[in-house]
């Protein structure tokens, strides 16, 4: 059941890695996709991607490694960002 939540979670995060990165690059390539709406959508497409980073990947690790710790930093780093 672990690994099935380690593949799960691995393809969720490369799909959205991937949809927001393709969301990025086609705004900051398109020069007609310079207006406020396209502006905003590229703030929310970077905070996806932020957000998603930060918790996902400690996720699949301690679902591989048959751990549930996180450290007291690693917590305050992940609330943070």
């Amino acid at each position: 059941l672990q690994l099935l939540h380690f593949w799960l979670f691995l393809g969720i995060y490369l799909a959205a890695l991937l949809c927001n990165g393709l969301i990025i690059t086609a705004i900051a390539c398109n020069h007609h996709l310079h207006t406020p709406m396209y502006f905003f959508l590229l703030n929310l497409s970077f905070l996806d991607l932020g957000s998603i980073s930060t918790t996902v990947p400690k996720s699949m690790a301690n679902s591989l490694w048959n751990t549930r710790v996180i450290s007291y930093s690693g917590c305050a780093a992940q609330i943070f960002v």
